[in-house]
This record gives structure tokens, C-alpha cells and sequence, in this order.
């Protein structure tokens, strides 16, 4: 299947065109750059700190999952040129209909996994009807589904237990077969093998001496590699990417060429709501509770992670690779200002001047491809 990102036209500007300018607008090369700037950046000033021991690499990949998980959803979207801004209050409705589900009803906690991925998969479902019905922007139906759902989310506690927090989740997965494909470890053996040969660092004194400070990979990361792996090879390798990318590029043009647009637009409304739940699931899991602020900002977050990673917000043009390089910067940034000893809140500014440079280069690179002064 040929390259959508490198048009194969039998044309004199095409065979003019150098290899150095197919390179720079690959959409992953503003992610690849931000990378290596930014390990560079915390080998310098963070590597003595732990940053890069077992447990530091856990923690900023840890960070960097949970983006990747979300950014993989919202890149999709994007390149099929729609926005969905209810992902973050998706991620809080769906812990917080996990709990309600199996701590205060008492219902297996695979069943209230079960029935919240349905419920969350129609209501992205409903988004992208709404969007290709109405005609109305994404940003507007999304934005009042934002709302929407984050009421729910406080509401409901607080009808049921009097309480915005519910806690008691991990008691209630103990044993549950589909608790652990979400809050579960594996290679646990490899990595206590690893603790004996001294590959990597183990506790050196109390209750757990002896054994290794990482004991397995959680499934979080797992998760998060799997998603961004089928991402990728959907969007390259399959016809319904090249769906995906004419959805976004040229609606119109698209449909006088067969492709479903409508449908390839709540299709990926859904995987959006999907990648949240899972997001979700894999944090309820993790903390063993469910609160009414959780997911908040997620949405922006995923959004900028998939501009780093080169996405237009036009539509049509972008990477699943780039947009978890993306989020890989995010973790590590994240994790590097702590490691580094800078202000933590200092993240948020780098959020707004990341995103505003790769708008600026998105933009450059668009007129490029286009052709537009």
C-alpha cells in the first residue's frame, strides 16, 4: 500500500521534490526532535537524580501511557477532522460508573467494566451522530457533552453515597479475571530474576528487602503500547485508514468516491470514548477509587500531545507514532521538572509554549504541502 504522507503522482514537481523535503513533512519529525531535545535536556540536568533508574523509568512511562492511551483516540479523530473535548469528563463518568457498579451495587467488578464500556461507547456514538446529523461542530457537541457528563459524575455519588468519592475498588477486583487485564502486572518473574542479578535496583533494608523495586510491567503500559501499535497499522496499512484520512482531507470529495464519512466519523467518536475507558479502568484499578475530578484537562492534553506529533487541526494529516512521541514528551517532562527540582507547576507553561510552537510548524508545514504563501 503506498504512503499517505508521500504522494506518488507521475509529476515533475513530485520528482523534483528532494528526499530532505519528504523528511520534513513526515508528521513525525516534530515529535522525534522534541524527544531527543528533551532527553537530552534531562541527561544534563536530571540523570543523577534517579530520573533514569528502574524507578524513575517506570514512573515517567507511567506518566507517558496514560497520555498515549487517550492521545492514540484523539489522533484518529483528528486526522479524520473532527475534535472530541469530553474525554477528560469521559475518563472521571467512566471510574465513577465502575464504582457505582461494583462497590455500591455489588455487582463483579468484570460485569461493571463490562456494561461501562457500553455505556461510554454510546455515548460516543451519540457525539458523532449528533456531529454528521446536525452538521454541527464537533468542538460545540462535544464541548456541551463535557459538561454533561462531569454533572453526572458529581451527581451521582453524591445521590447514592453522599459523597464524591468511592473508594473500596480494589477489595472488590480482588480475584477478577477482567480487573487484571486493566490493573494487573506482568513479566513479574523476568523482573525478580532481573532484582537477583543485580540488573536492576532492589530494597535495601524493611519488609521487602532483597526484592526489586520494579517487580513487573503494569498493564497501563501494556495498554498503551498495544493501542498505539493497532493505531498505526489500522491508519497505514488498512483501507479504512486511507477512510480516515480522505474523512479529514476532503469530506466531500471523499464521499463522491464511495468512502462512508458519517460512518468512519462515529467510528472513531467511539474509539475516542473507548481509549478514555480504558484510561479509566486502568486508573480506578491503579488508585482503588473513583473520584468526580478525575480526567480534568485530559482532553487538552491529548490534543496537544497529537499536535506535537505533527497533526494538522485541519484534518487529514497526521501520525499515531508522532502523537505517542507526543505523549512520551509530556511524560517525561512531567516527571523531568520533579527529578530536576524545578517548580511542578512550571509544566503548564510548558504545555501552552510546546503547543504554540508546534501549531507554528503545523501551520508552516501545511503551506508546504499545499503550496499556500
Amino acid at each position: 500500500m503506498s504512503d499517505p504522507y508521500i504522494e506518488t503522482l507521475d509529476d515533475e514537481r513530485i520528482k523534483s521534490r528532494s528526499s530532505f523535503r519528504e523528511a520534513l513533512i513526515r508528521p513525525e519529525l516534530g515529535g522525534i526532535v522534541g524527544t531527543i531535545i528533551v532527553f537530552a535536556l534531562f541527561l544534563l540536568f536530571a540523570s543523577d537524580s534517579g530520573m533514569f533508574g528502574s524507578r524513575g523509568v517506570l514512573n515517567w512511562s507511567q506518566v507517558s501511557a496514560q497520555f498515549m492511551i487517550i492521545a492514540v483516540g484523539a489522533c484518529l479523530l483528528m486526522i479524520a477532522g473532527e475534535f472530541d473535548l469530553s474525554v477528560g469528563s469521559m475518563i472521571g463518568f467512566a471510574g465513577m460508573m465502575i464504582a457505582i457498579f461494583s462497590v455500591t451495587l455489588g455487582w463483579p467488578v468484570w460485569i461493571a467494566i463490562l456494561v461501562t464500556f457500553a455505556i461510554t461507547l454510546t455515548i460516543g456514538a451519540l457525539n458523532g451522530i449528533i456531529v454528521v446529523r446536525t452538521g454541527l461542530p464537533s468542538f460545540i457537541v462535544t464541548l456541551a457533552f463535557l459538561f454533561i457528563l462531569r454533572g453526572f459524575t458529581i451527581f451521582f455519588p453524591q445521590l447514592i453515597e453522599r459523597k464524591t468519592i468511592i473508594g473500596g475498588i480494589k477489595d472488590a477486583a480482588q480475584g477478577d479475571w477482567l480487573g487484571a487485564v486493566f490493573g494487573g502486572k506482568i513479566l513479574t518473574g523476568l523482573f525478580i530474576w532481573f532484582g537477583d542479578i543485580g540488573l536492576i535496583e532492589t530494597f535495601s533494608r524493611g519488609s521487602r528487602k532483597g526484592q526489586p523495586v520494579v517487580d513487573g510491567v503494569p498493564m497501563l503500559i501494556i495498554w498503551a503500547i498495544v493501542l498505539v501499535i493497532i493505531g498505526h497499522i489500522v491508519l497505514t496499512k488498512t483501507a479504512f485508514g486511507n477512510w480516515i484520512f480522505a474523512s479529514g482531507g476532503d469530506a466531500q470529495a471523499a464521499r463522491y468516491t464511495g468512502v462512508p464519512v458519517n460512518r468512519v466519523k462515529i467510528v472513531m467518536f467511539m474509539f475516542t470514548a473507548f481509549c478514555a475507558t480504558v484510561f479509566a479502568t486502568c486508573q480506578v484499578m491503579e488508585f482503588g477509587s473513583a473520584g468526580a475530578d478525575r480526567g480534568l484537562l485530559k482532553e487538552f492534553e491529548a490534543i496537544i500531545a497529537v499536535v506535537i506529533g505533527g497533526a494538522l487541526l485541519t484534518g487529514g494529516y497526521g501520525s499515531v507514532i508522532g502523537a505517542a512521541l507526543g505523549a512520551l514528551i509530556f511524560g517525561v517532562v512531567q516527571q523531568g521538572l520533579f527529578f530536576a527540582g524545578v517548580e511542578s507547576s512550571l509544566f503548564r507553561v510548558f504545555l501552552g509554549l510546546i503547543l504554540l510552537f508546534a501549531v507554528i510548524l503545523n501551520t508552516y508545514i501545511r503551506r508546504m504541502i499545499t503550496g499556500e504563501k
